[in-house]
C-alpha cells in the first residue's frame, strides 16, 4: 500500500528523510530542507543585510547545494545579500579541473559572479607538484592548510564581509572525532562553531549555514532537484585520516541514528578547564597571516618544499623554525632528518 506524505498528507511518499524517520513527498522534503536551513541562519544571526558574501564552490554536492539553498532562500525571504562564488584550483589534474567546470556551469545556472585562485598562482606550487616531492601519505597535510588560506585570500580580492563554506553535520562530527582522537583541544573547542570572527589581518569571517544538515539528505536534495554537480572522490585522499574517521562515524550511526547530532552537541557543551593552557593566537612574522606560532603553517610548508625538505612542515620541528626566520642554513645532519619520508 502507497505510503503517503506525513506532512501534506495529499501526496504519495517519494522519500524518507535520514534524519527525522518521516517519510514525505519531494515537495515537502525540499520545503523541509529549506527552511531548517533558513532557521540556522535566522537563529543564529549569520547575515546582516547589505552584506557581500563568498560561497565556498568545488563544485561537489555540499558546495552546490549550499549556493542553489543561498540563492532561493536570499529571495524568498530578503536577506538583501550580494553572493558570490569563490573557488581554489588545487591543480589536480583528472579532478579539481572536471570539477571546476562544474563550477563554471554553476556560474552559469545561478548568475553569480565567480573568482578563481590556485596554489601555482598564491604559492609557486600545484597539488600534482607536491605530491611528486611528498607522496601520498602526508599531501592532505599540505593541501588542507593551504587552501584554508588560499579561500582567505580568494575573499580579501573578492572584498567579502563573510565566507559561507558547505560544511554539513557529518563533516563536524567527523572534526569532532578527530580531535578528540588527536587529543588537539584547541581545534575541538573551536570546531563545532557555526561561525567564527575575523581573528586576524586578511582573514575574513567563515559560517556553515548547513551545519545540521546531514549528508544524505544534502544527496537526496541535490538528486531530486537535479542540481549539476561533481562526484568523483579526490584521487589524493585515500589514505586521509578524516576517512577513517568517516568510516567509524558510518559504523556507529548504523547502531545508533542520532549519533551524527550527539557527537555535534558534545562539542558544542564542551569546556575547558580555566587551568589548561590554550595557544594565544598572533600573526606570522613572514606572511602576517593569523598564527599560533612565530610562522604560519602555511610558511613553514612552503618553505620545506622551496628548500627540498618537505617534512620540514611534517611533525615536530619547531626548533628548527628560527633558522627560517632568520634565513639560516640548515646543517647536513638536520637536512638529512627532513630528507626522510615514509612514502
Amino acid at each position: 500500500m502507497p505510503v503517503q506524505c506525513s506532512s501534506c498528507g495529499e501526496k504519495r511518499a517519494t522519500l524518507k528523510r535520514p534524519k527525522t524517520g518521516h517519510s514525505l513527498c519531494k515537495e515537502c522534503f525540499f520545503w523541509a530542507f529549506e527552511e531548517e536551513v533558513h532557521q540556522t541562519i535566522v537563529s543564529a544571526k549569520l547575515f546582516k543585510p547589505g552584506e557581500t558574501v563568498g560561497i565556498a564552490a568545488s563544485g561537489g554536492k555540499d558546495s552546490t547545494v549550499l549556493a542553489h539553498v543561498m540563492k532561493l532562500l536570499n529571495k524568498r525571504y530578503s536577506y538583501g545579500l550580494e553572493l558570490m562564488l569563490l573557488s581554489v584550483d588545487e591543480g589536480i589534474t583528472g579532478y579539481r579541473d572536471d570539477s571546476l567546470e562544474t563550477v563554471k556551469r554553476n556560474q552559469q545556472q545561478y548568475e553569480l559572479p565567480l573568482k578563481i585562485v590556485s596554489y601555482e598562482e598564491l604559492y609557486g606550487w600545484s597539488m600534482d607538484a607536491i605530491v611528486k616531492q611528498v607522496g601520498m601519505k602526508n599531501n592532505c597535510t599540505f593541501c588542507g592548510v593551504f587552501r584554508r588560506q588560499a579561500l582567505d585570500r580568494g575573499a580579501v580580492m573578492l572584498k567579502v564581509d563573510k565566507i559561507c563554506t558547505g560544511h554539513n553535520a557529518d563533516d563536524i562530527a567527523e572534526t569532532v572525532l578527530m580531535n578528540v582522537l588527536r587529543g588537539d583541544i584547541a581545534r575541538l573547542r573551536r570546531c563545532t562553531a557555526i561561525s567564527t570572527n575575523s581573528e586576524g589581518e586578511g582573514v575574513v569571517p567563515r559560517c556553515k549555514p548547513l551545519k545540521y544538515a546531514y549528508e544524505k539528505e544534502i544527496v537526496l536534495y541535490a538528486y531530486f532537484k537535479k542540481l549539476d554537480y561533481f562526484s568523483t572522490e579526490c584521487i589524493y585522499s585515500p589514505n586521509a585520516y578524516r576517512g577513517y574517521a568517516r568510516t567509524f562515524l558510518k559504523d556507529l550511526e548504523s547502531i545508533r541514528s542520532s549519533t551524527i547530532i550527539d557527537i555535534i552537541h558534545s562539542g558544542e557543551t564542551l569546556s575547558i578547564r580555566d587551568d589548561v593552557k590554550m595557544p594565544v593566537q598572533g600573526t606570522c612574522t613572514k606572511c602576517g597571516y593569523i598564527s599560533s606560532q612565530t610562522l604560519c603553517k602555511s610558511c613553514v610548508l612552503l618553505e620545506g618544499l622551496n628548500r627540498g625538505l618537505p617534512k620540514l612542515g611534517i611533525g615536530k620541528h619547531h626548533r628548527l623554525h628560527h633558522k627560517i626566520v632568520n634565513n639560516e642554513p640548515l646543517t647536513e645532519k638536520e637536512k638529512s632528518k627532513l630528507k626522510v619520508l615514509d612514502i
